[in-house]
């Protein structure tokens, strides 16, 4: 390697994967010995390392819809905190929403990186906990002010040289029901900070202080150059859409999201004027959650491989009007706040059809689907909480299909495993399957929902939908037709009743809830599709015969399971009859 008088492009590239492999250490690092299935096992959490002025250096990939928000986040926590004045050997930790925050479920752990007794930079996770305290267990629900949801934490320390302060982690969790998770939790992501500033102070011994930032600067203005010529690919125009959440939770009043982006020689500006006002229901989106929207979607619509940093984060420029669903005030609930955000995702997308139709999906599940529930558990007498998300279907493609029962925009949490979660809570799960004829029909089908069915055995529980999408399914574009709507069902075998999308219900021994989620919208008519791929769909039970005759317009012999194609040539020449 050269030294830092010059760019050398490979120390560039060894120093760039150095960062990313530091905030993958720490990843594992809290996985590995976190508690909770939803950190653990479905990896709801996030992990980067930042410079001394608070830019991002490197992010770790684990869920992607945390990352923009952190860049928000971090640097107000640390500037609240003590400014540049985090001694060595402490950790702040915050969740405040109006503080840089997103819900109160999203606990940051930030602790300061020294080299020499001089500060170098700051390492930093995210992980959604499993309780917070508040109305319902799991800390989701149908709230009407923030206040309700659970403990806020504003930047505060959580470790001084080197020890945890006591005090304050008591403090935190006398407000949370899961307290050994929670713990173990919260040791995880100092273990995870703590693996972090070992990697990157080896680093610096290794190399030295000077070539490490050299590099560090360099990578912030290589990602704004990359960033900046991919920007000027892209089809300058003026795009709009409009989208809904279908609910709030305590009307039937849809919640109205308008995204309009701008593509011109100034870059990209992602404009959300005209969405509706903040509601007293858990709709809404803080400033942070709606930036890692922004961010999300101009990383997905540029093509190179660009090092996502501070450099990248420059190009997003976003307006968004404060009091409203999208950029909230205290004391509005937030709980739901990664609905909108998703959604929203969804609703820029659809704007960009108009611009870059052969690079954008069709509707998708675009809902965060929280399955959260708990109770006292028969077999340890011990408060138990329980949070996942769920997939549904995504998009069909101007190419390809939609993928069946995914997350969806910058979601990347993994599935809880039947065996794990029959193992670790007292509840059976029954049924675990793709909903058939959930797609929306098209050239190329949306992706199928999922079916979850959750059953009780024996003790009272409290169970919590927090979704959307039970109105409408998601859209199709150019001529698809919409993916199936969710649906949230209360003993679906017997006196069944729906339960809606934001509903707590409570639970008696051998009460069952059964969880629907959408289908993907189509892309194209679904007459074009080619009938081979219309036979195979019906052959693994994704879609039923009626459905290929009535809607793709295939004939397929119930006996022989093969295409009858003089009267497939026939249904598609009468198209229109």
């Amino acid at each position: 390697m050269t030294g830092p008088n010059a760019i050398d492009p490979v120390s560039l590239e060894v120093m760039r994967n150095a960062f990313v492999e530091t905030t993958e250490e720490m990843t594992a690092a809290l996985r590995r010995s976190a508690y909770s299935t939803n950190i653990k096992t479905r990896c709801d959490f996030s992990c980067a390392i930042f410079d001394s002025k608070c830019n991002v250096i490197a992010q770790s990939f684990s869920q992607a819809n945390h990352l923009g928000s952190l860049v928000k986040m971090i640097p107000l926590a640390v500037e609240q905190y003590a400014g540049d004045k985090l001694p060595a050997g402490s950790a702040i930790v915050t969740n405040d929403p109006f503080q840089g925050g997103v819900h109160l479920n999203d606990i940051a752990v930030i602790a300061p990186v020294y080299f020499q007794d001089t500060l170098w930079g700051y390492v930093a996770n995210l992980a959604h906990h499993v309780d917070v305290g508040g109305g319902a267990p799991a800390s989701v629900g149908a709230f009407q002010e923030v206040y309700q949801e659970g403990v806020i934490i504003p930047p505060v320390l959580i470790m001084e040289n080197n020890a945890i302060c006591e005090d304050v982690f008591r403090l935190i969790l006398s407000q949370i029901r899961s307290k050994r998770e929670t713990a173990g939790d919260f040791r995880a992501q100092i273990a995870a900070n703590q693996t972090g500033i070992r990697r990157l102070t080896g680093l610096l011994d290794r190399y030295g202080q000077e070539f490490v930032n050299f590099y560090s600067d360099e990578l912030q203005e290589y990602s704004d150059r990359m960033t900046q010529k991919a920007m000027k690919r892209l089809p300058f125009g003026d795009y709009r859409a409009e989208g809904v959440v279908d609910s709030d939770g305590f009307t039937d009043e849809p919640v109205k999201l308008v995204s309009r982006v701008v593509i011109n020689e100034q870059g990209v500006l992602f404009d959300f004027t005209g969405c509706d006002l903040q509601r007293a229901a858990p709709v809404n989106s803080t400033h942070s959650m709606t930036y890692a929207a922004a961010a999300y979607v101009l990383r997905c619509i540029i093509e190179e491989d660009v090092p996502i940093n501070a450099g990248f984060y420059r190009s997003v420029r976003m307006i968004a009007p404060e009091n409203t669903v999208i950029n909230c005030l205290s004391p509005a609930p937030v709980v739901g706040g990664w609905e909108t955000h998703v959604r929203l995702v969804d609703v820029v997308f659809r704007a960009l059809a108009q611009a870059i139709p052969d690079k954008v999906p069709a509707g998708t599940k675009a809902m965060i689907c929280h399955a959260g529930f708990g109770g006292i558990n028969p077999r340890t007498g011990e408060y138990y909480c329980f949070l996942e998300t769920l997939g549904g279907g995504y998009g069909g493609r101007a190419t390809i299909d939609g993928p069946d029962a995914v997350q969806a925009h910058g979601q990347n949490t993994e599935n809880a495993p039947i065996e794990e979660t029959e193992s670790n809570y007292p509840i059976r799960i029954t049924r675990y399957e793709l909903v058939e004829d959930s797609e929306g029909a098209g050239c190329q089908r949306g992706g199928l929902g999922v079916r979850r069915d959750y059953q009780f055995i024996d003790h009272h529980a409290s169970f919590t939908v927090l979704a959307d999408r039970d109105r409408w399914g998601p859209w199709g574009l150019f001529g698809g037709s919409p993916g199936k709507k969710a649906s949230y069902l209360l003993n679906p075998d017997g006196e069944s009743r729906f339960l809606g999308s934001k509903t707590t219900v409570a639970l008696t021994p051998g009460d069952v809830v059964s969880y629907r989620t959408c289908g993907g919208g189509g892309y194209g008519p679904p007459e074009n599709r080619h009938p081979d791929k219309v036979l195979n769909d019906v052959l693994e039970g994704k879609i039923s015969l009626s459905r290929a005759r009535d809607v793709y317009r295939v004939a397929i012999d119930p006996d022989s399971s093969e295409i009858n194609h003089e009267q497939t040539e026939h249904y598609r020449g009468h198209a229109e009859s």
